[in-house]
């Protein structure tokens, strides 16, 4: 049935003139349509849903990153400052000073929660050591830190530099 001027119908047919077959035909059709749309709804939800968490990931990575950046710059200062200390010739004031501003260089580490890593006596431990030298040593355990040239730090259990250390073994008979 056509529409006529100044009317708002279309031309569709009218529905009571197509087959019950037909109709199903395209009841179905549209169900399939519906169900499909659905489908890609829910795909494209879960997609954006993953894309939002890997980006959030992404973000605190970097973001943990630059921290621990950050922090490795400022253990080259503390350990310049504990250089300083080790080979000052012992004046009082200066040391004194030295001394107060390396105090309160490890109270920030403490407030950012940096542990300091490799204590002489310590269980080699690769993941948190660098083993620059193996030494004979009959005062340590075999396996264990005998010297520490430049301590390492961690925040938890991530490593922002390894320790370098020596590491003890037996002595033998030529030592």
């Amino acid at each position: 049935m056509r529409s006529s001027p100044g009317t708002d119908q279309d031309s569709r047919p009218d529905p009571g003139e197509a087959s019950p077959d037909e109709l199903r035909a395209q009841v179905e059709q549209l169900r399939a349509q519906l169900a499909d749309a659905e489908d890609r709804y829910l795909r494209a939800r879960a997609d954006l849903e993953n894309y939002r968490r890997r980006v959030e990931r992404d973000i605190d990575l970097r973001v943990r990153e630059q921290g621990d950046a950050a922090l490795r710059a400022w253990l080259e200062v503390v350990d310049s400052v504990e250089r300083a200390l080790a080979h000052a010739p012992g004046n009082g004031g200066s040391d004194a000073a030295l001394r107060a501003v390396l105090e309160q260089m490890q109270t920030t580490l403490a407030r950012q929660r940096v542990a300091r890593l490799g204590d002489v006596g310590e269980r080699f431990d690769p993941e948190r050591h660098e083993a620059i030298a193996v030494v004979p040593d009959a005062e340590h355990e075999p396996g264990t830190i005998s010297e520490v040239t430049r301590s390492g730090y961690a925040v938890g259990d991530r490593v922002l530099r390894p320790a370098q250390v020596s590491v003890a073994r037996p002595p033998a008979d030529g030592d």
